[in-house]
């Protein structure tokens, strides 16, 4: 398999679809802004079926992949057309893994403190419902923000599943066919755009109005899988300023992780967008953050801590000691996140033919998670408007305590980054 017929990690197709325009291959020079934004919607059912593939052929489970691909059974009945190219099973598998576990990480500090997660771009995306049968539902409460043409159906497919509607705490509201609204778990029709103050009269709403439900008070983390990526670069930056800067302040403890693309200049990162381009798929933040060092930067521009989790356990970076930033391609995850005994079942499920392709591809995208506990000078109080625990003891907010505090993101400090 060339290096040219190699696109990403979640549209990579055993058997290509048409292109958006039949005849031609949209560019995104011509393309409208509503066109442009159809084919990003469209990228949901090919994460969806990359999703089911992997699982299909044992490298995940997830008993709710076959339920948001449209016609997925009866597609894979009818020429296998869900499974793709090994290489690509392989990504998808290892950025599942990678961002579970700092999630589960993330759940599992300090059980007893309700958490919140918002994911970005969300899509057809499983992971509240596999969180809902692993964590009680009633110390987490989780948002999805997707375009309404994405949210309408997933709810439709929620309402007709017993399996699904099972795990969705009552009482259940529906204002609209977009909109879904629980104790636990809220669906949010919104362009992601306008939560950039700057360039939408939305400026004018408050928060709880845009993003009802959504608590600025809870320790939270924030989820972007290749959504932001499709933002112009100054839209993409505001939303995620917004988003920990203004809506999440400085006392509340904040996380992020990014899954995108790095690397476009060399050669293969080349082939790459230009293989997405001809579908009409633009990577906009793409050139401004192409690599890990700059990741990392733009995590600080955002208001993490500029050290890895390493650092930030040594206080090697004290001005930060309460933040931190860990980056890594998905080759490095591969080579020191995944375990020798689970590396030789992986192996065992397909053959990856060409060991050199699997790497310059792994070599073009990463994970990227970033954490901040309370603002310095709470830190340097002891106390913080969210609390914490101290040797096992509650603290109330505001209070002081010389002894060893635990927060939060405790379980990500010892997370290794990749060396940069």
């Amino acid at each position: 398999m060339a290096a040219n017929r190699i696109p990403n990690l979640t549209t990579f197709r055993r058997n290509p679809q048409p292109a958006a325009h039949p005849g031609r291959a949209p560019t995104t020079n011509t393309t409208t802004a509503e066109e442009q934004d159809r084919i990003v919607q469209q990228t949901d059912q090919d994460a969806s079926v990359s999703r089911l593939s992997a699982v299909e052929l044992g490298y995940l489970e997830d008993p709710f992949a076959e339920l948001f691909v449209n016609g997925g059974q009866q597609a894979q009945r009818e020429g296998g057309r869900t499974r793709r190219f090994p290489i690509i099973n392989r990504g998808t598998y290892i950025r599942t893994r990678a961002i579970d576990h700092l999630v589960t990480r993330f759940l599992d500090s300090l059980p007893s403190v309700k958490k919140q997660i918002l994911s970005l771009g969300a899509g057809s995306d499983t992971r509240f419902f596999r969180l809902a049968t692993q964590f009680p539902v009633q110390s987490l409460v989780y948002h999805e923000l997707d375009f309404p043409a994405l949210t309408g159906p997933k709810i439709s497919t929620i309402t007709r599943s017993p399996l699904l509607t099972a795990l969705v705490p009552e009482p259940l509201s529906l204002p609209s066919t977009t909109s879904l609204h629980s104790p636990s778990y809220h669906i949010h029709p919104i362009d992601l755009r306008t939560l950039d103050p700057s360039s939408s009269p939305s400026h004018h709403q408050s928060p709880t109005t845009q993003l009802p439900h959504v608590d600025p008070s809870l320790p939270t983390l924030i989820i972007s899988e290749c959504c932001l990526v499709y933002l112009a670069p100054h839209a993409a930056d505001a939303v995620a300023t917004y988003l920990t800067r203004t809506l999440f302040p400085p006392s509340t403890p904040l996380g992020m992780i990014l899954y995108e693309p790095i690397r476009s200049h060399d050669a293969f990162g080349q082939v790459m967008v230009a293989n997405l381009a001809a579908r009409g798929i633009a990577l906009q933040t793409l050139r401004r953050y192409d690599s890990l060092a700059a990741q990392r930067e733009r995590m600080v521009k955002y208001g993490f801590g500029a050290g890895t989790g390493a650092e930030a356990r040594n206080q090697k970076c004290p001005e930060r000691a309460n933040g931190g930033i860990g980056v890594a391609d998905v080759n490095h995850l591969w080579d020191k996140g995944v375990p020798a005994e689970e590396k030789a079942r992986v192996a065992g499920l397909e053959m990856v033919d060409e060991l050199e392709e699997w790497e310059l591809l792994a070599a073009h995208y990463c994970v990227v998670w970033a954490w901040r506990d309370r603002d310095s000078e709470e830190a340097d109080d002891g106390g913080g408007a969210s609390g914490g625990v101290v040797d096992g003891d509650e603290v109330p907010a505001g209070a002081k305590d010389t002894r060893t505090r635990k927060e939060v993101w405790d379980g990500w400090r010892d997370v290794e980054g990749q060396e940069i």
